[in-house]
């Protein structure tokens, strides 16, 4: 992106709220930093089933995986030619594993849907959703 050499961002979401923020695979809110730095546009593809209508707010509301620790403590090495598990950091070293990030619906610059594109605002999103109108 530094070099120009990206035109253009496209991630999926696991999850989104109706106010647009996203939530995705760890890596994807710094990849929209990344973007938002070096004006590339960021887009999110998703199928409309992946809104969650009843969320607003994608850091408050949304659960966020954590995954066992050790998966990032240890990487498998060799030893004398046979595999072996090596603890990285000290044994007594915490240590926090999340699965997700959530990235602010600032940062979108659109979502890629079944029905079109619209941008990653509330009035945007439910305009192209009209039967998921707020009563």
């Amino acid at each position: 992106m530094q070099h120009g050499l990206v035109d253009i961002v496209i991630v999926g979401t696991d999850r989104t709220t109706s106010t647009g923020d996203v939530a995705n695979k760890i890596g994807t809110y710094l990849k929209a930093l990344a973007a938002r730095d070096n004006g590339v546009p960021f887009y999110v593809a998703l199928p409309s089933s992946t809104f969650d209508w009843q969320l607003r707010d994608g850091l408050d509301e949304i659960p966020v995986e954590e995954r066992d620790p050790d998966e990032i403590r240890f990487v498998e090495g060799s030893e004398d030619g046979s595999p072996h598990r090596v603890l990285v950091p000290p044994l007594e070293s915490p240590a926090v594993n999340y699965a997700f990030d959530v990235t602010p619906a600032r940062l979108v610059t659109g979502f890629i849907t079944e029905r079109g594109i619209c941008r990653a605002t509330e009035a945007d999103i439910r305009r192209l959703f009209p039967e998921k109108q707020r009563h």
